[in-house]
């Protein structure tokens, strides 16, 4: 799946199950978006140093954690954008999970 990196959508970025299931595993969207409910680049950061601060620990060993910041969250093209986009992407993904249906990446072209 890839989620949309950028507002004109020339950038994107491919997101896999096991990316999703590592966001999931390690809960890293949980309690990240302030009540105002706008993600803006120090959400970004903020995400940043929490798997940074992860990546130091015993968490760190984990190969499914180290491609998720590689491919994904540390990639040149992340900006809030993006990251809003994968928020919404891991929502999908976590329902229709749930109920067994095939996610759909938003504004996604594929």
């Amino acid at each position: 799946m890839k989620i949309q990196a950028n507002h004109s959508g020339t950038r994107s970025i491919e997101v896999s199950d096991s990316h999703l299931e590592t966001i999931d595993k390690y809960s890293l969207l949980r309690n990240l978006i302030d009540s105002n409910g706008i993600i803006d680049e120090a959400v970004l950061d903020k995400l940043k140093l929490n798997i940074r601060s992860m990546l130091s620990s015993e968490a760190g060993n984990d190969k499914a954690l180290l491609d998720l910041c590689l491919d994904v969250i540390y990639n040149k093209n992340m900006k809030a954008f993006g990251l809003h986009q994968l928020v919404l992407l891991y929502i999908d993904w976590k329902n229709k999970h749930e109920f067994g249906q095939e996610p759909i990446a938003p504004n996604a072209s594929e």
